[in-house]
């Protein structure tokens, strides 16, 4: 009978753990999935600006091709937030 009650105490802990484990990760799929949101929209401004960039009746300033390697910065780094997020 002791053997039973050590597989159920076993069995109870392992539980419990991938309980925590399902919410950890529902909880790192949320936030990554509101990172995503928000790189999308600063993908979309991206994709503007560089057809406005390219668009060789327009002029390019350097202002914008300036907050353009911004915008591609933010996104860059947003991406490599959102990879970490989900590694772990």
């Amino acid at each position: 009978m002791d053997l039973l009650k050590e597989l159920e105490q076993i069995s109870e802990k392992v539980k419990t753990q991938r309980d925590e484990i399902m919410v950890q990760m529902h909880l790192a799929g949320l936030d990554a999935k509101s990172e995503w949101d928000k790189a999308e929209e600063k993908w979309h401004e991206l994709k503007i600006k560089a057809e406005e960039i390219k668009d060789e009746t327009k002029e390019t300033t350097e202002e914008l091709v300036s907050k353009t390697k911004v915008i591609a910065d933010e996104l860059n780094t947003a991406y490599h937030r959102i990879l970490e997020r989900l590694k772990n």
